[in-house]
């Protein structure tokens, strides 16, 4: 049996909203297994929160950095809001956007040229001057030879354009008017930011990610009153209509449209081409959320729930 500590307690509770002692016996059941006690949790009806799981208290920024056919995104880490507000902080940041457009990976981001050494001595240098754990967690881009690659910034650091807590790059490839199709591209974006895909088509999803969600369910329907009793078949078709929904929330071009609802974001695309005067293909896209994934710092809460770990 795993040890259930404080500290796993409360990772529990932050990431799902639901109470200490329904946490703890959901560790207990789970030998402290932290991602199947949020399933366990799922199951039961006791957290609703399953887009919370990857909630983080991690902080930083995330900047963009974009020159049309090609865009960069990296996040970089503080240990508090305080500091992704400095300056400093927030000009390394930008610099090491435009880096990344040039660097074929993450680690050759960090090993790329700048101020007069490599980008991880830069980072190490923040940490002497601003007094606090930084780094560069993270690196993404995207190109395309015929496009666009849109970028959107949600919640812009002072104003500034390419700096923000959430970033998305969107990689349109057409031969129609780049103009439009760069405003397009942007809607795009700002839906992703928003909707937070797991993929661009249901054949991106990882299997296993697909098994998971499929137990879930399963467990889900097998907890509901409703289902008593039920042949098998009745609760298969339950199933199949339960991962469809899954699907049409968790793939990119499944989704409905956060500008219009009514129809889904394939549709959108498909109409966006008369505009454009070309066709569009969405080749891909990324998203970074600042923090996401990101164990938190324990803090004093973890002592309030030791001190209450012998109660039921």
């Amino acid at each position: 049996m795993a040890e259930i500590t404080a500290a796993l307690v409360k990772d529990l509770r932050e990431k799902t909203g639901v109470g200490m002692m329904d946490c703890k016996k959901a560790l207990a059941e789970n030998n402290g297994d932290l991602e199947a006690s949020i399933d366990w949790l799922r199951a039961k009806g006791l957290s609703k929160a399953a887009k919370k799981a990857d909630r983080a208290a991690a902080e930083g920024i995330v900047a963009v950095g974009s020159d049309g056919t090609q865009a960069a995104v990296i996040e970089l880490n503080s240990e508090t809001d305080f500091v992704a507000r400095n300056a400093d902080f927030q000009k390394a940041a930008g610099e090491f956007a435009k880096l990344a457009l040039k660097a074929g990976d993450h680690d050759a981001l960090l090993n790329a040229s700048h101020g007069g050494g490599k980008v991880s001595d830069s980072v190490t240098n923040l940490i002497a001057t601003i007094g606090e754990n930084i780094t560069l967690r993270r690196s993404a881009k995207l190109a395309v030879e015929n496009g666009v690659v849109a970028s959107y910034v949600h919640a812009k650091v002072d104003g500034t354009d390419n700096l923000g807590r959430i970033a998305v790059l969107v990689a349109l490839e057409s031969t129609g008017d780049k103009a439009k199709l760069e405003a397009f591209g942007k809607k795009i974006a700002m839906h992703i930011a928003s909707a937070n895909p797991l993929a661009l088509s249901e054949a991106e999803i990882p299997a296993d990610r697909i098994e998971r969600e499929k137990a879930v369910i399963a467990d889900t329907i097998k907890e509901d009153p409703k289902a008593a009793g039920k042949p098998q078949q009745v609760l298969d078709k339950m199933l199949e209509g339960k991962m469809r929904k899954f699907f049409e929330e968790s793939v990119l071009v499944k989704q409905a449209f956060v500008m219009n609802p009514d129809e889904t974001v394939e549709a959108t695309v498909k109409g966006a081409e008369k505009d454009v005067g070309a066709p569009i293909k969405i080749k891909g896209f990324v998203r970074f959320g600042v923090g996401e994934g990101v164990e938190k710092r324990t803090d004093d809460f973890a002592a309030e729930v030791a001190a209450m770990s012998g109660k039921q």
